[in-house]
């Protein structure tokens, strides 16, 4: 990802050929020429392709598709997730989220380290599982599917590298690839039986629930394609948080003196905690500091699209049949729109400056039509938890760095990130 956003930064925005052997897709940075592919044509650039299909063997041909399965998740889905449904699970998040990082009391204690990879994607899966499954899932079953999904993006690695390697020949990760996606199904699909058996008469406002009323919960066929909503709707609501609060810590401390307003922020607001909904509203500083988290290192690094058509992108003409690859990565580092793309300040996403933003030159969530629908998800979440662990801790790093992206599906940190977890109004930084 570094050498794409090199690319597109000495390019100026201008789309660029790649040569990568047989492969020799069309890089695409330009806001104005993504906004053209998600949008403006967004019908002639299908996510299809040799970069997919590793992908649909995990998620399948729902709502991260296209076609009329798309159209029918779509419209379910969107539905579902919007404010006002968010805000309807609000308290039941928030409690889930306090009581999660309570747990952490005796770690802390104790003065281990703690995997912040880890640790936030358990914290995320926790609240996602309730607003996907509501009770349906037990915590045991809430951690493999974690924990298979982090093996997942892992295994895929090498088949994203060479997508133009046939799946007849065995790639490293193939066989922890597939394991992993049948631990997904093993927990997933039990949990649709029990809920499409219990469709008929349930009012239940989690997803599952929704989907099966919707899918007819009396028809087995409908099992896949609940199935492929559900994986993709979880990878998009939790994998984009965990990964953006992993990343946060890094910033943090590199950046004390950003930790020490964000901190003062929440301490100003929170107190002792616990979090709460109505804090969120209040908490801009910290949303600032994790929309500059998402600027540098968005989770999804990377949107390949494949043209069905013949078309022209700011002058340079795409044939039928041709890759296109969207990275934020690499728009979000545009000198032309970004003063000092590559330094680390939130200051830049403060509602003053944000007003004259080109609409595509930050796009962490994607955008047109397939803009991620956890987006709602990730804006209540994603404050709530930075603020009920600075309320009660204050995570410093535990040695290592620098951190760089590892090249994975998700832009994780190649490096691993340990945290120690000190008692809130502990000084910003660790003696040496």
């Amino acid at each position: 990802m570094n050498g794409l956003a090199e690319l597109g930064m000495r390019a100026r925005g201008k789309v660029v050929r790649l040569n990568l052997g047989p492969f020799r897709p069309y890089l695409v940075t330009h806001p104005d020429h993504v906004q053209h592919v998600l949008r403006d044509n967004a019908g002639n650039y299908a996510r299809q392709g040799m970069f997919w299909r590793p992908l649909n063997r995990l998620l399948g041909d729902g709502i991260l598709g296209d076609g009329p399965a798309w159209e029918s998740s779509r419209k379910i889905l969107q539905a579902l997730f919007t404010t006002r449904y968010v805000d309807s699970l609000a308290d039941t998040i928030a409690k889930t989220v306090d009581e999660r990082v309570a747990e952490l009391d005796e770690t802390a204690r104790s003065g281990r380290t703690v995997d912040a990879a880890r640790e936030m994607a358990a914290l995320v899966n926790q609240s996602v599982v309730r607003v996907l499954f509501g009770d349906a899932i037990s915590r045991t079953d809430g951690e493999r599917l974690m924990t298979a999904y982090h093996a997942a993006d892992a295994a895929v690695t090498f088949r994203l590298l060479a997508p133009f390697m046939p799946y007849w020949a065995r790639m490293p990760g193939d066989r922890a690839f597939l394991s992993a996606v049948a631990t997904i199904d093993d927990v997933v699909y039990p949990v649709i039986r029990r809920a499409r058996a219990r469709a008929a008469g349930d009012d239940g406002i989690d997803v599952i629930s929704a989907l099966c009323r919707a899918r007819d919960g009396r028809d087995p066929g409908h099992d896949r394609w609940i199935r492929d909503d559900l994986v993709s709707v979880y990878a998009a609501a939790s994998e984009t948080t965990a990964t953006t609060l992993t990343w946060l810590w890094t910033e943090l401390d590199a950046h004390p003196a950003v930790a020490a307003r964000m901190n003062a922020e929440i301490e100003r607001v929170v107190g002792t905690g616990p979090a709460l909904p109505s804090h969120v509203p209040e908490l801009r500083y910290t949303t600032m500091v994790l929309q500059e988290v998402m600027r540098l290192h968005p989770a999804g690094w990377l949107f390949p699209r494949m043209a069905t058509g013949a078309d022209t992108i700011g002058g340079t003409r795409v044939k039928a049949g041709s890759m296109v690859l969207i990275s934020p990565y690499a728009t979000h580092r545009l000198a032309e729109f970004w003063d000092r793309p590559l330094e680390f300040d939130p200051e830049r996403f403060a509602p003053r400056t944000g007003e004259r933003r080109h609409r595509y030159a930050y796009f962490p969530f994607g955008g047109g039509a397939h803009q991620c629908l956890g987006r709602h998800l990730f804006d209540m979440d994603a404050p709530l938890m930075v603020a009920a662990l600075v309320s009660r801790f204050r995570p410093r790093l535990a040695g290592g760095g620098p951190f760089t992206p590892a090249p994975t599906a998700l832009l994780r940190p190649r490096q691993k990130v340990e945290l120690r977890l000190l008692p809130a109004g502990h000084p910003t930084r660790i003696p040496s």
